[in-house]
């Protein structure tokens, strides 16, 4: 971080501070004047590690039991975000016995004893809003048996952190942390008394904000499809609350959701998980269809572009390709280096993925998993087709990323078809990634084609020099094809093909012809909520690029005889 970047932080984190001070001067609210359903959605096994003293946050794990959250020493600021956000609530309340509800009432008074004076962490808006809405959702389970004493502190507190937002939610980064303050001071501002008067404000600053953020294809500048998962939840959550008071969202509110749906569900496997780009992962199980069934938004975009990806859909097969360039500037703190990268999915099962994000593990899993290398694509010279910026302010941000990135879907005789190209390796190597991905009708077979073309003469002259420079022993690329942790994957034939089985029974054979060799690697599998990488496979065809025009050509097909699992076929329907 430069000496410009600290000083405005500091600046910030102190005007957050004066704020929350100023905050506890407030009247409290007496009462809810109403209170919206819960609709956060809770994982019961995560609430039981919890009332077993298992602290599971920002990929560590601490346990203590007997001990509550602030009796912990956090491991790292993502811990400290996470247990500030309550969202833990959410867990607790799945379980939702006597032991979980002592836990969550424990703990939320215990912050309002070590912090709810405006001190300490947690005052920043978009926590202060991701905490009010769980406050108020789970409500009744928090005051529940509890004295007059103690409810009027909750009701107290509740009314300090609005007062904090109404104040505050303009000092948030634009995108999902705004979206979480402004949700937060509507949620609040509808169910507290003496709070109305931030309604009409958080609504005008939410509908700058979706006309700002939300393009008209539905996406956000950071191209994440979890992140634009989490925007939609809160927009929908945001309009039920509004319409369940008597208020109508506005139109840029409403207009918001009709065009986020439609993308998500392209951006959805037939599994029913999102894709796993710029820092994304699946989502939340049943959260996309909890926010997808509550918005009303029916029908997803006919298979083509949707946020920046090509979504092919055939059979039971579904293929989601990056094909567009990457977020740059501010949007790209997250975003990977995945252009042209793509994943499969067979019924319910994950088949090709990317590694996905290592953002909950520590700083080198996070660059790693931004690097071209632990995507499903081409790599050139093991190097990323675009790069992150080498020193401050812009470490995080990716940096010479591809200008031109041309795509095109289309039939073809016997499926579809799905070709692009990127120039993100132009200026090095003077070669342009070309790939085309064909998928048959009933989705049992693909076909790619990866070439490398040197397309003009002032490629063709770059590739010379580059030649020049290794003693014209061409320039090694790698084809990769991440593999889901549940795949068996082997070597077959001699080495010529790899059988790739799913727990479905379904088997998938993939050949490559073009390549110098094929090989079966390890790789990881990069998840939220694990304490480390998941190891799996990868498939690699490596080769070099001799010629100003190199030319790798793959398979993937089921056999005819591979079965395929009734309970799979069954839950197929869900996804249809």
């Amino acid at each position: 971080m430069s000496r410009s970047e600290n000083l405005s932080h500091r600046l910030t984190d102190l005007r957050n501070r004066f704020a929350a001070r100023r905050a506890t001067m407030t009247r409290a609210a007496t009462a809810f004047v109403s209170q919206p359903e819960p609709r956060t959605i809770g994982s019961f096994a995560k609430g039981r590690q919890l009332t077993a003293g298992n602290f599971l946050f920002a990929g560590h794990l601490v346990q203590k039991p007997g001990a509550t959250l602030w009796q912990i020493t956090p491991p790292d600021q993502g811990f400290v975000n996470e247990i500030h956000g309550f969202t833990w609530l959410d867990d607790l309340a799945a379980v939702g016995d006597s032991a979980a509800r002592s836990a969550a009432q424990t703990w939320l008074w215990g912050w309002i004893d070590a912090f709810g004076q405006g001190k300490g962490p947690g005052w920043t808006p978009d926590l202060t809003g991701r905490r009010l809405i769980r406050w108020i959702n789970h409500a009744i389970f928090l005051l529940t048996g509890q004295h007059k004493e103690h409810s009027d502190t909750f009701y107290l507190s509740l009314a300090q952190q609005t007062k904090f937002l109404a104040r505050r939610w303009h000092a948030t980064a634009p995108g999902l942390p705004r979206f979480e303050a402004l949700t937060g001071l509507i949620y609040a501002g509808l169910s507290l008394e003496g709070m109305e008067e931030h309604i009409a404000p958080a609504v005008k600053a939410l509908d700058r904000e979706c006309l700002d953020q939300v393009d008209e294809q539905g996406g956000l500048p950071t191209r994440n499809p979890e992140e634009l998962l989490d925007v939609f939840t809160l927009l929908t959550w945001a309009a039920v609350a509004l319409s369940e008071s008597g208020r109508s969202p506005s139109e840029a509110h409403w207009s918001a959701i009709e065009r986020i749906g439609p993308t998500l569900r392209t951006l959805r496997h037939s599994d029913g998980g999102l894709a796993r780009f710029h820092g994304g992962g699946r989502g939340l199980d049943g959260r996309l269809d909890s926010a997808l069934a509550a918005s009303g938004v029916r029908g997803r975009k006919a298979d083509g572009l949707a946020m920046g990806f090509a979504r092919i859909s055939a059979g039971r097969t579904s293929i989601i390709v990056d094909a567009a360039r990457p977020p740059t500037g501010p949007a790209s703190g997250n975003a990977h280096a995945s252009t042209l990268a793509f994943e499969l999915t067979s019924g319910r099962r994950p088949m090709i993925v990317n590694c996905g994000s290592g953002s909950s593990f520590d700083k080198d899993w996070r660059r790693a998993g931004r690097a071209t290398p632990s995507h499903s694509t081409l790599v050139l010279s093991g190097q990323s087709s675009s790069r992150l910026g080498a020193s401050a302010p812009k470490q995080n941000w990716l940096m010479d990323v591809p200008s031109n990135v041309p795509v095109g879907i289309s039939q073809v005789p016997d499926g579809f078809r799905f070709e692009g190209g990127h120039d993100g390796y132009l200026q090095n190597f003077g070669l342009t990634h070309i790939r085309k991905l064909e998928v048959t009708f009933d989705g049992a077979g693909m076909v790619g084609e990866d070439s490398l073309a040197a397309l003009d003469d002032a490629a063709q002259k770059q590739f010379d020099r580059v030649m020049d420079q290794t003693q014209l022993q061409g320039i090694p690329f790698e084809i990769r094809f991440h593999v889901h942790p549940d795949v068996d994957v082997s070597l077959d034939m001699g080495g010529a093909a790899v059988s790739l089985a799913l727990k479905s029974g379904e088997i998938w054979i993939f050949r490559g012809e073009g390549a110098t060799r094929i090989q079966v690697e390890p790789s990881v599998y990069l998840e939220k909520n694990r304490l480390k990488p998941r190891a799996t496979k990868q498939i690699v065809l490596s080769g070099r690029a001799m010629e100003y025009a190199t030319r790798v050509r793959w398979s993937l097909a089921k056999p005819a005889d591979s079965p395929v699992g009734i309970r799979d076929l069954v839950e197929d329907e869900t996804f249809a």
